[in-house]
């Protein structure tokens, strides 16, 4: 089996494509340094997988610490999760974020570069749209600046492995362009945990549907969209891993130096509304929601065209809003048990 490495594999995506990486004949080696992640997610990957996912604690940044892991496993590619990753965070404390999301990657494809690792997925995002002059969003669809440090480090990232490859590197890179990544392993062992308050709509929903928070403010109801609240494109979390594992597979059979990227949505958006209805319709839950002003930095409308991931890695989604939300709630509930 090829081993895989994942950085930042015991995080919410991470954690989930490490399964999706298994029933696939990979061999998932996490790294994670557990500062955005909790060490019960090895005990559920435990029990779905059937047998413990090895893994390494520590930091992405420590370079000592990634040349041991790849001196003592016979890595074939990497799947790149590990970063901060929270909008309003970013804002407050940007110079964390440049050093830690940058260094990271560099630090990352030098050791590669040592043990003549060729393959790497990369974690991208969809912010490095902004918003978008047309809809749906193509990867050909101009880049704009950055609403957020975050985003602005995925942007300069991309820009680094697109120099990368530039510069004649034996290297084959394939970035994702995440929407909305939602749900959680329909097992209920695994899925979403955000430390404090959620800073994503889905897990803030599940919390209020449980009773732990109070209610849901909706920021805005004024857009130029259906109800006037916000639209994006929620993607399960299985099918966000099963893009993964496609990526890799579809990186092996590239020329060494060899960049391409990918929109991983489902190419449909819906609205805050429509997701807690849908919410509360799968639960069978009434939510406590308040329509709150604009939040400053939101993006009024963004879904991803998915016709590329389609054709070239025969990528499909497999399931919808309401799986997704059934799956989160199933989870949450978990958790109170």
């Amino acid at each position: 089996m090829k081993q895989i490495l994942i950085t930042g594999g015991a995080g919410y995506i991470g954690s989930h494509t490490a399964v999706a990486l298994v029933n696939a004949g990979y061999e998932p080696i996490i790294v994670d340094n557990f500062s955005n992640s909790n060490k019960n997610v090895l005990i559920g990957l435990e029990k779905i997988l059937g047998s413990p996912v090895k893994c390494h604690e520590g930091d992405c940044n420590d370079r000592e610490f990634m040349q041991s892991v790849f001196r003592e496993n016979d890595i074939q590619g990497v799947i790149h999760f590990a970063a901060s990753k929270a909008v309003g965070e970013s804002t407050k404390i940007p110079l964390t974020y440049y050093s830690n999301n940058i260094n990271s990657l560099i630090i990352l494809l030098e050791v590669m570069k040592d043990h003549s690792v060729k393959d790497i997925v990369f974690s991208s995002s969809c912010t490095v749209y902004g918003q978008p002059d047309e809809l749906p969003v193509k990867e050909s669809t101009p880049r704009k600046d950055a609403e957020s440090p975050y985003g602005n480090t995925k942007k300069i990232c991309e820009d680094i492995l697109t120099d990368h490859i530039k510069s004649g590197a034996a290297t084959r890179v394939a970035a994702l362009r995440y929407f909305n990544p939602v749900g959680a392993h329909p097992s209920s062992l695994i899925g979403e945990l955000p430390l404090g308050v959620p800073a994503n709509l889905i897990p803030f929903i599940t919390q209020t549907g449980a009773g732990i928070r109070e209610k849901i403010t909706v920021f805005g109801d004024d857009y130029d969209t259906l109800d006037g609240t916000c639209i994006r494109d929620y993607i399960h979390v299985m099918d966000l891993a099963d893009a993964h594992v496609k990526s890799i597979h579809y990186l092996a059979a590239q020329p060494d130096n060899f960049f391409d990227l990918f929109n991983v949505g489902t190419g449909n958006g819906n609205t805050v509304m429509e997701v807690i209805k849908a919410f509360e319709k799968v639960s069978g839950k009434p939510l406590n929601y308040e329509i709150g002003p604009r939040r400053s930095g939101d993006i009024e409308k963004v879904w991803a065209n998915t016709d590329k991931v389609t054709n070239i890695l025969g990528w499909e989604p497999q399931y919808g809003l309401e799986d997704a939300l059934r799956d989160a709630w199933n989870w949450q509930v978990s958790l109170e048990k």
